[in-house]
């Protein structure tokens, strides 16, 4: 998934995407309203992970904002208020959920995972195409019932093609979904990752390359 974290602590900016990157998420992180407001109309998230006190522009308009654009993207509201009003107050600004501070890592990543399932249509629990499985959950693969261990790129390549049940899949497609902002539009590294996956899920190759449009697994 293509995650926009917003939280201007820079340690806690860090340590969240971090976090989050180590489930195979592909992460931005903006330090201020505008910032965010700017990403979000350039790139397309599945999730935002958006502190309600930030500066120059508030979390909460933000995500007003977002909800009034129509966005398919899925809030998670971070705050340290944590009275019962405040978490009504977040949601009814159109936030899908709400995660109040301290909290442990791994809920948050729990939560946002649990949105990502709902900004696209439901998943099934394992992907399943040409003799792959892929659990999203446990990060697993296995080509016709042997574990095949991927890196964290090759793993969110691997997901998007099978998620596409077939069709084919541009590399901007796959840029905009495991790759992060600063990666350049112009490298190879879609191909590199697309040679290493092959290599790794071994003969008879399944990903195949449609010249001029993308990679698909038939």
């Amino acid at each position: 998934m293509r995650v926009l974290v917003v939280e201007d602590e820079p340690l806690l900016a860090a340590a969240i995407a971090e976090w989050l990157r180590d489930d195979a998420h592909a992460v931005d992180v903006a330090t201020d309203g505008v910032a965010a407001q700017e990403r979000l109309v350039v790139n397309e998230y599945d999730v935002l992970v958006l502190d309600r006190d930030i500066p120059l522009v508030h979390g909460d308009e933000v995500c007003r904002e977002l909800v009034a654009s129509g966005s398919p993207t899925r809030v998670l509201m971070l705050t340290a208020a944590a009275a019962i009003t405040d978490r009504v107050e977040g949601l009814g600004l159109g936030a899908d959920d709400y995660l109040t501070k301290p909290f442990a890592f791994v809920e948050l990543a729990a939560r946002v995972h649990a949105l990502g399932r709902r900004s696209r249509p439901a998943d099934p629990p394992v992907l399943r195409r040409a003799g792959l499985a892929l659990d999203p959950a446990r990060h697993q693969v296995f080509r016709d019932g042997r574990y095949v261990p991927l890196s964290k790129k090759e793993f969110a390549v691997l997901s998007e093609l099978l998620r596409a049940d077939g069709a084919t899949v541009s590399a901007e497609q796959l840029l905009e979904k495991a790759w992060d902002e600063h990666v350049d539009p112009f490298t190879a590294v879609v191909r590199l990752t697309i040679l290493k996956l092959r290599r790794k899920l071994g003969e008879p190759a399944v990903v195949e390359t449609v010249t001029g449009v993308g990679y698909r697994i038939p």
